[in-house]
């Protein structure tokens, strides 16, 4: 391999991205955009669920329970209404999302010492927010009932009652709960999945659609030189693309990052060489831009979207769906992004990640080399 040919073809791509607006834009507005959409637009945190109240009763003590479910903030009371009809309507047209209704004898069991049951329409079309609802909604009953239960202890004169057992959680890693610190990582692979093979896969299928395949042919440039040329600028290029990706997340959402840099780096170097290798080798197989750009977005977007982690547990997943996640680089770069950013794992932890992610890039950069042949068919 000679050193001078390799930098004549990566001074090439170099210049061809910057005579090509298009791809300037992808590798500067592209990142930022995704970031925006994906950590704005996804978010796995149900709050102000609307909810529609049948007060059957009427009395003091019904309305201070709808109150409790007023002053949750997962809650959002958008209307009282007066009868079954109305509620029933509300959660058809998806003005209410939770309907709850107050039985009519509600402060009179409470007085007695009985039990009381509030009903509960869960509009479940979104089984998701249904779950949250439903688990919310029970949450501020107990709560209310918790306090009915000591009110009405102290008025008999029975003391004070204790639970036996008692929870102190305590949340590790995302202290405040919220989705954006376990999504905004994730948006980072994902658009450096799908920048990577993107601009690849046009590099050697934009030769053959211009017709200068046979000037390259003809030169001395061997096969690995050629790849190794093309890719280089993409390589740096996804680099700081990472880096741009990365201190947007720590710096405009405030998702910390507790990790090693040098594990961060190590990393992403290790997954780029995937996908660039993936573009290249869907670029040569496909000899045209707009095919190798649709098989690139197939095979790196949904597998990283769907099957990385991402959005759903893997362990959640079917068995045959779980196995076939270990042949899908995001998946690994998924847990060590997340691991570096939320836990701030050392290395050792990580090191099974790593190593897959080795041996999937020296896979793919040998099956890249092979696949380009210096023939004109």
């Amino acid at each position: 391999m000679k050193l001078h040919r390799l930098a004549a073809i990566a001074i090439k791509e170099v210049l061809q991205i910057v005579r090509d607006a298009r791809s300037v834009g992808i590798i500067v507005a592209m990142p930022v955009a995704m970031m925006l959409v994906f950590g704005y637009g996804i978010s796995l945190d149900v709050k102000h669920v609307p909810v529609c109240v049948f007060d059957r009763e009427g009395s003091q003590q019904s309305q201070d329970l709808l109150k409790h479910f007023q002053a949750s903030e997962y809650f959002d009371v958008k209307r009282a209404v007066n009868n079954y009809p109305t509620l029933i309507r509300g959660l058809d047209i998806g003005r209410c999302k939770l309907g709850v209704v107050v039985p009519h004898d509600f402060s009179l069991k409470l007085n007695a010492g009985g039990e009381v049951s509030i009903q509960a329409l869960i509009d479940a079309t979104d089984s998701n927010t249904a779950n949250l609802a439903i688990a919310y909604s029970q949450a501020v009953i107990q709560t209310y009932s918790q306090r009915v239960q000591v009110d009405w202890i102290r008025r008999h004169g029975l003391g004070q009652i204790n639970p036996p057992i008692s929870v102190d959680a305590r949340t590790w890693f995302n202290e405040n709960l919220e989705s954006m610190s376990n999504i905004v990582p994730g948006v980072v692979v994902i658009v450096m999945a799908v920048i990577g093979v993107f601009l690849t896969a046009l590099t050697v299928a934009r030769e053959w659609e211009r017709g200068t395949m046979e000037q390259l042919i003809s030169t001395p440039v061997t096969e690995l030189e050629l790849m190794l040329g093309k890719l280089a600028p993409y390589f740096v290029i996804g680099m700081l693309d990472t880096c741009l990706c990365a201190g947007f997340g720590i710096l405009w959402f405030g998702v910390p990052f507790r990790g090693s840099w040098s594990v961060f780096f190590i990393s992403s170097a290790l997954f780029l060489t995937v996908v660039l290798s993936l573009g290249y080798f869907f670029s040569v197989a496909a000899k045209s831009q707009l095919a190798a750009s649709q098989i690139s977005l197939f095979a790196t977007f949904l597998p990283a979207f769907l099957l990385s982690g991402f959005l759903f547990p893997i362990d959640q997943m079917p068995v045959a769906i779980q196995a076939f996640t270990y042949v899908i680089p995001s998946r690994y770069y998924m847990e060590i992004i997340r691991n570096s950013f939320l836990k701030g794992s050392p290395i050792a932890i990580l090191l099974n990640e790593l190593l897959a992610l080795a041996f999937l890039s020296c896979l793919l950069v040998f099956a890249a080399t092979r696949i380009f042949k210096k023939k004109l068919t």
